[in-house]
């Protein structure tokens, strides 16, 4: 194959090639001879219909698909045979001079020069489910099921109160008429806390006037940095009903039998599941810093970084109007704020795949289906959702890729210097 190459600068490139013609042809009329043995075409019976009649039907759709393959691999082809490692995705368009020709531009990944992992100090956390876990998994199960009670006593950390509010601030009164209902769970801070505590002691019917500080960027633009004057009225208070944990309670939670032993045995396994996921985070948290700290001086492919930063920005966005939070108009540039933070992404994920390469790691198929196994027993039916993912190519090439850097991450671990630090369940999950 001839392959031309030349550079764009300290980290672009752009590499001529061309496909042969002559295996491009052949491909071509060997799917179109597949597809007249068993096509079936209204006034023809099956395997007889002319090859004229195959390709006028057929033969823009195949050569599209033929070429597409023989881009892929033309362009694989290409990079191997100039020994050069495409950081992100290159962009390749059809060259001028040539109908099968074609130009890529890409990035490359930077020399990092001698990567040795044992002179990274990593702090590897580890932690382990005790039945005193459990015990408060339980309680938290028993939490989402509770019901409410109607009380006449004065309301405490941990019921639910009904109230009426309107506000007063600089002679005007919001609402201008009537009163705003709403309802929380004392302690939940789901309304704002000088409100919430200002709850505490009053009994169903009873009054209440507060002053409350709000910040300067508070959503309701009157009350913004001012001292607002909120006049509560508790309509109804009312206390939790635990359930028991009865057969009844524990079958509710797709326990069949209704067994304490078993409904244990599934939350220490849900438990563990969470816990091992974020001790992994922990750990690629750990080791992405230790190599952003040696390998900082490294300069990163600009439009690779770019693109993570765009992508960060999207994403943090999306979340924003996810959580009904006012976006408003997006500038242009709202990615550069992102900038930092996606040269360092850029950075490790580099790093993990170059120390891969070098390693000759490759994905333990073993660890996949595990890994496949745990995400699919989070799922009523995990059958279903295993066959989702051999079924599916991107979801499949999505967990590959996390599978595979979760295993560069411990074999970093592994060989770097480390100490390991205990924590509590509850110390681990909180990231």
């Amino acid at each position: 194959m001839q392959v031309s190459v030349e550079s764009l600068g300290n980290l672009e490139r752009r590499m001529t090639f061309s496909l042969p013609a002559d295996r491009l042809e052949a491909q071509v009329g060997g799917r179109l001879r597949e597809i007249s043995r068993g096509a079936k075409i209204k006034g023809f019976r099956p395997g007889k219909v002319p090859a004229k009649v195959i390709e006028q039907r057929f033969g823009a759709q195949v050569r599209a698909e033929v070429l597409d393959g023989l881009l892929r691999e033309g362009f694989s082809n290409a990079i191997r045979q100039e020994s050069l490692q495409v950081a992100g995705n290159p962009q390749i368009v059809p060259a001028a001079e040539s109908e099968l020709s074609y130009v890529a531009t890409f990035e490359v990944v930077p020399d990092f020069g001698d990567i040795d992992v044992a002179k990274l100090n990593v702090v590897r956390h580890v932690s382990e489910v005790t039945e005193a876990d459990i015990d408060a998994m339980i309680e938290n199960l028993r939490l989402q099921r509770r019901a409410w009670a109607a009380v006449e006593r004065e309301a405490a950390i941990g019921d639910a109160v009904e109230v009426e509010t309107f506000s007063e601030v600089g002679g005007e009164r919001l609402p201008a008429e009537g009163v705003e209902r709403g309802a929380t769970v004392i302690g939940s801070a789901a309304m704002f806390p000088a409100i919430e505590s200002a709850l505490v002691g009053m009994k169903a019917g009873e009054e209440k006037v507060v002053a409350v500080d709000f910040p300067a960027d508070w959503r309701v633009p009157q009350f913004a940095g001012k001292t607002v004057q909120v006049h509560l009225k508790a309509t109804k208070v009312s206390e939790p009903v635990l359930p028991e944990v009865d057969a009844g309670f524990i079958k509710s939670f797709g326990v069949r039998s209704g067994q304490m032993d078993q409904f244990r045995a599934d939350i220490r396994s849900n438990l563990e599941r969470e816990l091992k996921g974020a001790l992994m985070t922990r750990l690629r948290r750990e080791v992405g810093e230790q190599l952003i700290a040696v390998y900082s001086h490294v300069e990163m492919p600009p439009k690779l970084v770019e693109a993570e930063a765009r992508n960060m920005a999207a994403q943090t966005i999306d979340a924003a109007r996810r959580q009904g939070r006012a976006v408003g108009e997006i500038p242009a540039d709202a990615h550069m704020g992102f900038m930092d933070a996606a040269r360092k992404r850029v950075l490790v994920g580099l790093l993990v795949g170059e120390i891969a390469r070098r390693n000759e790691l490759r994905l333990d198929p073993k660890r996949l289906n595990e890994t496949m196994n745990l995400i699919a027993s989070t799922y009523e039916e995990p059958q279903q959702v295993i066959e989702l993912y051999r079924n599916d190519a991107q979801l499949m090439s999505g967990l590959q890729a996390r599978v595979m850097e979760e295993q560069v991450i411990d074999w970093i671990a592994e060989r770097a210097q480390h100490i390991e630090q205990p924590l509590s369940f509850n110390e681990a999950i909180r990231q």
